[in-house]
């Protein structure tokens, strides 16, 4: 956030893991909006729900936030290779 500001709204689900005191009064402390999907509605937020779905078979523990940059990048440009890297879909 010091470095690119902060984000105006997060778009959640309503697993447990979102719906924790500590998440709201951080958004709450920080003016960010939580912006939750409506329960059992996927379709809300299909681009996270893809990603979710494909990133879960992966599964990964990472050791820090650079390992999981660079894993988060190749998983990326692996499953959809970009032309301004040389690859052509």
């Amino acid at each position: 956030m010091a470095e690119f500001g902060s984000t105006k709204a997060i778009r959640v689900d309503n697993g447990p893991k979102y719906i924790s005191q500590e998440l709201d009064l951080w958004a709450d402390m920080k003016g960010v909006t939580l912006d939750f999907s409506r329960s059992g509605k996927p379709t809300d937020n299909t681009f996270i729900e893809s990603f979710n779905g494909e990133f879960r078979a992966d599964a990964h523990w990472f050791t820090s936030i650079e390992e999981m940059r660079q894993i988060c990048e190749d998983w990326h440009n692996e499953l959809r290779p970009h032309s301004a890297l040389g690859n052509s879909e």
